[in-house]
């Protein structure tokens, strides 16, 4: 069975970080895009950033560029989020996905491209 579970979302102060976790079970990350997500209240799911399976190759949304970065631990079949300087813009649901495709572009970081979703983890940013 397919699975995807994330962790470490919780309630932060502006400015500071949280590093969010991705762990897959029924499958292996290696040959499987990745990508994270998140949905604040009454807005569409937005994609955050992605990476590929070959050389981890990443796409990443200009909202969270040079604050979040992406990346995998294939070996503990595992993909990280690592926020910086939260805002409470950031405030959200965040999900992560897979889609089993081999290639060494940056995947779209797009919801029609994955196959598989996490239930989410919630991020709050609040003083």
């Amino acid at each position: 069975q397919v699975q995807l579970v994330e962790s470490g979302g919780g309630l932060v102060q502006p400015g500071g970080s949280l590093r969010l976790s991705c762990t897959a079970s029924g499958f292996t990350l290696e040959h499987y895009a990745m990508g994270w997500f998140r949905q604040a209240a009454g807005k569409k799911r937005e994609g955050v950033s992605c990476v590929s399976s070959i050389d981890g190759n990443t796409n990443i949304a200009d909202s969270v560029k040079g604050r979040f970065t992406i990346s995998r631990d294939n070996a503990k079949n595992t993909v990280y989020l690592d926020m910086n300087s939260l805002q409470p813009e950031d405030t959200a649901v965040y999900y992560c996905a897979a889609r089993q495709v081999h290639v060494r572009v940056a995947p779209p970081c797009e919801t029609f491209y994955y196959e598989h979703w996490g239930q989410g983890t919630q991020v709050t940013v609040s003083s």
